[in-house]
């Protein structure tokens, strides 16, 4: 039955292969001049000879058998051995399944066979390109136009995109993601800095069941919306509304309260939010947000300088359904702050607020006593936090498992002593440039077997 399954199934193939009039080469991935082409079939001589710079070229597909000359001069014992051919169809796509998009484009030119397997429209649900010098705008062309050549014009089974890194990557590259794959779920570009809202607003409108978007240090990126002007003044076309959840904008510099005000009006399914480093949004832009985004339960505005308390007050109206909060140096938050969180987010389970130096006891006391299933709290470079603050955190916090207390100078090993002998959960406690002592560690280490220790005391292995 497998035999026949297998026969039938290269049958179908081969009227693939009849339809088929290129597939794109490993040059797409790899510059000409870099190791990674120049070795094996990488090197053929239909390859481009630009220097410096990768580009796309189409290759038909190769024939049957391999005509190179190491090939024919294999002795019958060699090629007994190339057992990879026994296997079934499946299971060589299952094999494939696990090689990125460069890989996958060398395993086409192998032979008929492969190249019949290798574009199996079960392993091009996911494009995944890295590289500073790919010319990936031309890649992405030639590729979708490979995937669209039995449904014009349109890639159905492509979901994800991952371009992360490549800074070549332009509006026209994403104009190409955007007219060619509907379904597209997935888009992460991130250090991709020549994107501009014209490519974003390409993909958003024309991809509609986007769902996970990642344009981190993209510094152009200033809005995402439904309408080309990005104006707060503008309301969803149509009543329209993107369905992204996942949105990470670190690094976008530029950013403003405006923006935010607008990627919150078209953006209202929102659960995972990253503003790291945006460092123009304020207290406003956060009002903004928790009006039209009440879904939120992951959120980052790490060295946003302008956040206050009365930004804290704001985030606290998602009560309950905020996990995971990060604050880390914000400067302006302090125990007023944490208390409007501790309130009304009992539910929470990971808070960074590393070097938010106004926090004291007093604020941890008031976390402790209201946030009883945290799991992971970094309350590192805040100077007023004290073995008393450690105390309410052992007495009410017993699921914690990460502590990060890293240059806490109030703190010591009784404190210390106090988090284990009750916290026996404990994973992972870093305790670097505090003083501590050997005693206090080797006792956490009795007492929380798994726990890694990250500290600066020599005398301590």
């Amino acid at each position: 039955m497998g035999a026949n399954n297998g026969k039938q199934y290269g049958s179908e193939d081969s009227d693939l292969s009849m339809r088929t009039l290129s597939t794109p080469s490993p040059a797409l991935i790899f510059p000409p001049n870099s190791p990674g082409f120049q070795n094996g079939r990488g090197s053929s001589t239909s390859s481009s000879s630009v220097t410096g710079e990768t580009v796309a070229m189409v290759h038909s597909p190769p024939p049957t058998r391999l005509t190179h000359p190491l090939i024919r001069l294999a002795s019958k014992h060699q090629k007994e051995q190339a057992n990879i051919d026994r296997l079934p169809d499946h299971a060589m796509i299952q094999i494939f399944s696990f090689l990125p998009t460069n890989q996958l484009c060398r395993c086409a030119r192998v032979c008929r066979r492969w190249y019949n397997l290798a574009w199996d429209p079960r392993l091009w649900r996911t494009i995944r390109l890295t590289g500073e010098t790919i010319n990936v705008d031309r890649a992405l062309k030639v590729l979708t136009r490979r995937l669209c050549q039995d449904t014009p014009n349109v890639c159905l089974m492509l979901e994800t995109v991952i371009v992360s890194g490549c800074r070549r990557l332009t509006d026209r590259g994403l104009y190409t993601i955007a007219q060619c794959c509907p379904e597209l779920r997935r888009l992460e570009v991130s250090g991709c800095y020549n994107i501009s809202n014209e490519a974003v607003f390409d993909v958003v409108s024309l991809c509609p069941n986007l769902e996970h978007l990642d344009v981190s240090g993209c510094s152009k990126v200033t809005c995402i919306s439904l309408t080309r002007e990005a104006s707060i003044k503008l309301s969803p076309l149509h009543g329209k509304q993107i369905s992204i959840r996942y949105l990470d904008m670190t690094d976008c510099f530029v950013l403003e309260d405006e923006g935010l005000h607008t990627i919150a009006a078209h953006c209202t399914q929102l659960t995972h939010l990253y503003l790291r480093r945006c460092v123009r949004i304020t207290d406003e832009g956060l009002r903004y947000l928790m009006i039209y985004c009440t879904s939120i339960k992951e959120l980052s505005v790490s060295d946003c300088r302008f956040v206050s308390d009365f930004g804290m007050r704001e985030i606290a109206k998602l009560e309950s359904r905020l996990r995971y909060l990060s604050i880390a140096h914000c400067g302006r938050i302090t125990d007023v702050g944490i208390r409007y969180i501790a309130k009304y987010c009992s539910k929470l389970r990971y808070l960074n607020a590393r070097g938010c130096e106004g926090i004291t006891d007093h604020g941890v006391e008031y976390l402790a006593k209201n946030c009883t299933k945290l799991k992971s709290l970094d309350i590192g470079k805040c100077p007023l936090v004290s073995d008393t603050g450690l105390e309410f955190l052992a007495l009410n916090c017993f699921n914690l498992k990460r502590l990060s207390l890293k240059s806490c100078e109030s703190i010591t090993g009784q404190g210390l002593q106090i988090v284990a002998a009750n916290c026996f959960d404990l994973q992972m406690l870093n305790v670097q440039d505090c003083e501590v002592s050997v005693d206090a560690l080797r006792f956490v280490k009795r007492h929380c077997k798994r726990c890694i220790i990250e500290h600066t005391n020599p005398a301590f292995f």
